[in-house]
């Protein structure tokens, strides 16, 4: 599969770079800075990512470019096109006045092929405190905007790129156009990674990973896990078996419905009954981190016991997504970490099972289209992700069966409300948080002292980034008068409207 490596320097922007480009049917990935793959035949392109630090720091990211410049086509975005100025000996300074927001075009070189079709007067968009004041001998400027001489730029005898604007966001007009050029005109990158090459590719390389050998696989009822588990069941047919487990911190009704959607799929699905070990490990944890790291070792444990019903078992399926393992690694630097995810970081010694995720590599929309390409009925492709530790991370604080209840409550109001409204399918992801605090209020003239839960719901296209719902202000007010009714407990709904970044789309 013809690859582009995404050098990553921190920017809340890299993961957009490999969004546009998977959009483009190309395959990218991407890895720390400080952290570069093998850069084998199947790589057309190299891409460095901007960055929240100035090539003039001390502590500047500093890439090993000895396999890359020269030899493979390079576009350095931003702090990438500045760090290229100063390894050539040219001249960057801080500016004066930040230079951030919309700009257009000026200058344009018709003769680049990086930017073939993109006309004078183009918006794009700056983000930088940097500026190049001076380009190095063999560095050719192919684009300038009114306040930016040297927005743009080329290395003369090499395909080597770099702009000082981010193509990757929505602001830049012709950002994708930019990004096709150089991918597609310039890399040579043949636009093969549909969902069909994704099936036909990853169902051989299960069938040459894992053999005859027998696999388990921990079903959730989530889109992720179950298009994990009907893909390796196209691979490897009746030498799979699921496991459902009910860690008593799924969503009202979720164990038996969830059963009773996968019936009619070919799955051996057996179920795991282990509500009241995840409540004994999760007995006075309040660190969302703590959190998701005991709920880690327990599913493993529940799957270690489980899998020696299954003695013959070899193997561990998950459904690891990408954006999971991008924030579960460095993907801000090399060594900030926004969160752990649950089923990234591979098995512990004692567990005698190696490790296969077949969807790995994909964004949640790809899933979601592979998933529809496998024949895999809507009412799972269209649930809204639900987050691996359940529950648990939605209640703030420690976690009780009895806090558990009453969220499942606010949570099932919420969710049927926005299908009742016609909602749903609009929205992203939704769900409800439990507060750890409790406020005054008034019910039948009496003054009560309970509970607090936050509504929230947010648009996004992978998770990777996301904005609030604007719901409208009369379902949010029938949704609030339901929950305050309806659940003993409960006495004020807020509603989150914050967006990916700063915040996360979980409160945990």
């Amino acid at each position: 599969m013809d690859t582009i490596i995404i050098l990553d320097f921190g920017s809340q922007y890299t993961q957009l770079i490999a969004r546009k480009l998977r959009e483009m049917s190309v395959y990218c990935e991407i890895h720390p800075f400080n952290k570069i793959p093998a850069l084998g035949d199947e790589v057309k392109g190299v891409i460095f990512s901007g960055s929240p630090y100035s090539c003039l720091s001390e502590d500047a990211p500093v890439p090993d470019m000895s396999g890359i410049k020269g030899r493979l086509p390079l576009l350095a975005v931003c702090y990438g096109a500045q760090y290229l100025v100063k390894y050539g000996g040219g001249s960057v300074q801080h500016s004066k006045i930040r230079e951030y927001g919309r700009a257009n075009l000026q200058y344009v070189d018709s003769d680049s092929k990086l930017l073939k079709g993109i006309p004078i007067g183009s918006q794009v968009w700056m983000s930088h405190g940097d500026t190049i004041e001076r380009l190095p001998d063999g560095y050719r400027c192919i684009c300038s905007t009114e306040s930016v001489k040297y927005a743009g730029y080329q290395i003369e005898g090499e395909p080597t790129y770099a702009i000082q604007f981010h193509p990757e966001v929505h602001h830049s007009v012709d950002g994708d156009k930019l990004l096709k050029n150089f991918v597609v005109g310039i890399c040579g990158c043949s636009q093969s990674w549909t969902a069909a090459s994704f099936i036909e590719s990853t169902v051989s390389q299960i069938r040459a990973k894992v053999g005859d050998d027998k696999v388990i696989l921990g079903l959730s009822g989530g889109v992720d896990s179950t298009v994990a588990a009907v893909l390796l069941n196209k691979a490897i047919g009746h030498n799979l078996q699921c496991i459902f487990v009910d860690n008593g911190l799924l969503r009202k009704n979720e164990f038996a419905g969830v059963l009773e959607s996968y019936k009619g799929m070919g799955l051996k699905v057996v179920c795991g009954h282990a509500k009241e070990r995840f409540y004994s490990v999760l007995a006075g944890v309040t660190d969302p981190e703590k959190k998701r790291k005991a709920i880690g070792k327990t599913f493993i444990d529940v799957f270690d016991a489980e899998s020696k019903r299954f003695s013959d078992a070899k193997w561990l399926a998950q459904g690891t997504i990408y954006p999971d393992v991008i924030e579960s690694s460095a993907f801000k630097g090399p060594s900030q970490t926004i969160k752990s995810h649950h089923n990234v970081g591979g098995l512990p010694d004692y567990m005698k099972l190696q490790l296969v995720e077949p969807l790995r590599s994909l964004f949640k929309d790809e899933v979601r289209r592979v998933g529809q390409a496998l024949g895999i009925k809507q009412e799972l492709i269209g649930r809204h992700p639900f987050p691996g530790p359940g529950l648990a991370i939605r209640i703030l604080g420690d976690v009780t069966p009895e806090k558990v209840a009453i969220l499942q409550e606010v949570d099932d109001i919420f969710i049927q409300g926005l299908r009742d409204a016609g909602l749903y399918e609009k929205v992203w992801q939704a769900g409800a948080i439990l507060l750890p605090i409790q406020s005054v209020g008034v019910m039948g003239d009496e003054r009560t002292y309970e509970r607090v839960v936050a509504l929230r719901a947010v648009e996004s296209v992978d998770g990777m980034t996301a904005d609030w719902c604007h719901l409208p202000y009369d379902f949010l007010a029938k949704v609030s008068n339901d929950i305050i009714n309806k659940v003993r407990g409960v006495n004020r709904v807020c509603y989150d409207i914050s967006s990916k970044p700063p915040a996360t789309i979980e409160w945990e």
